[in-house]
């Protein structure tokens, strides 16, 4: 790549800006630039983000970034035109030319009908995390600044608790807002990712790093009562989990108020003894069973041997009166 002559690259940005109503002769013009620039040692096989598969011309920022600044006016006075072009960039499908037209789509006027469902379209084809983060920020930034309940409206459709494939996109939508919000819109941005933090899932943690990281930026207070909140009454364990591991990122201020609510639990050793059952019949004696006696028969004397018993008594009885 040659060196950047910043003069050349202006003259080559301004001659580009004269082909916007030309989307054709824009692209071819775009090409030769990029072509131009060259730097082989950028987004090589080795440093291209994870889940990309768009071609590169491994073109420095600061082409891309005079382009864009010579784009701006003519994109925000024109924005039917800035959307034609936005989509033939889309389209051409190289990194640089949907960061370009992610640009493009900042600087459309909010109201343009066109303007979210562009936006909703394209993060949901896209895998590359740097297009991805330009279309939810520099995409939204007139949005975010001049029509801020809409914005949060979005928001709050991305972090719809039974759309958690798009809670990324919220969260990260959310940061540049949190940078640049005044006092009455931080507790309703705070409301709105309560109950993403309780959720907290691990996929998502270095979302929730970078949200409460910007959060506690913007009103350290506020921040941790909410931290303390969620923590002291999540019945998820893995919200204390997820939260201790991304703790390190946090300000060592943050870290501190934190960590008894942070810390491991310890199991309770004791073993609970189990109640023993109260019996509500009331348990009989035993009772012992006496069998009655049945009388003896008395045994029937034959006559001969009563005859004899009574004579000898009379016998007796004279012996003793003699």
């Amino acid at each position: 790549m040659p060196a950047i002559d910043l003069a050349r690259l202006r003259k080559q940005a301004t001659r580009l800006a004269d082909f916007f109503f030309l989307p054709d002769e824009f692209i071819k013009h775009l090409r030769e630039i990029l072509d131009f620039y060259v730097n082989y040692t950028l987004r090589t096989k080795e440093n291209i983000s994870p889940g990309s598969n768009l071609k590169t011309y491994r073109t420095p920022p600061a082409v891309l970034t005079h382009i864009e600044n010579e784009l701006k006016a003519n994109a925000e006075a024109n924005p039917h035109f800035a959307l034609e072009l936005a989509d033939v960039l889309w389209d051409e499908g190289a990194l640089e030319t949907r960061l370009l037209a992610a640009f493009l789509l900042g600087r459309i006027p909010p109201q343009e009908e066109r303007l979210l469902p562009r936006i909703t379209a394209w993060t949901q084809q896209i895998r590359d995390p740097e297009v991805r983060s330009a279309l939810l920020t520099t995409s939204l930034s007139r949005m975010r600044k001049e029509t801020p309940s809409q914005f949060l409206t979005l928001v709050r459709e991305y972090l719809h608790p039974e759309r958690s494939r798009t809670w990324s996109n919220g969260l990260q939508a959310l940061l540049p807002m949190i940078g640049e919000t005044s006092d009455s819109n931080l507790p309703i941005i705070l409301d709105i990712v309560e109950p993403i933090v309780e959720e907290a899932p691990s996929t998502l943690q270095n979302d929730i790093s970078d949200l409460i990281v910007a959060l506690y930026r913007a009103s350290a207070n506020e921040t941790t009562f909410m931290l303390k909140h969620v923590l002291s009454r999540t019945e998820n364990p893995m919200t204390t989990v997820t939260l201790r591991r991304i703790s390190s990122n946090f300000p060592p201020t943050l870290q501190n108020e934190l960590k008894d609510y942070l810390r491991p639990q310890a199991v309770n050793q004791n073993i609970i003894k189990p109640i023993e059952e109260i019996n509500d019949f009331i348990e009989e004696e035993p009772v012992t069973v006496v069998k009655e006696k049945k009388p003896r028969k008395k045994k029937e004397t034959p006559a001969s041997k009563d005859v004899k018993t009574v004579m000898r008594k009379k016998i007796t009885k004279k012996v003793k009166d003699g």
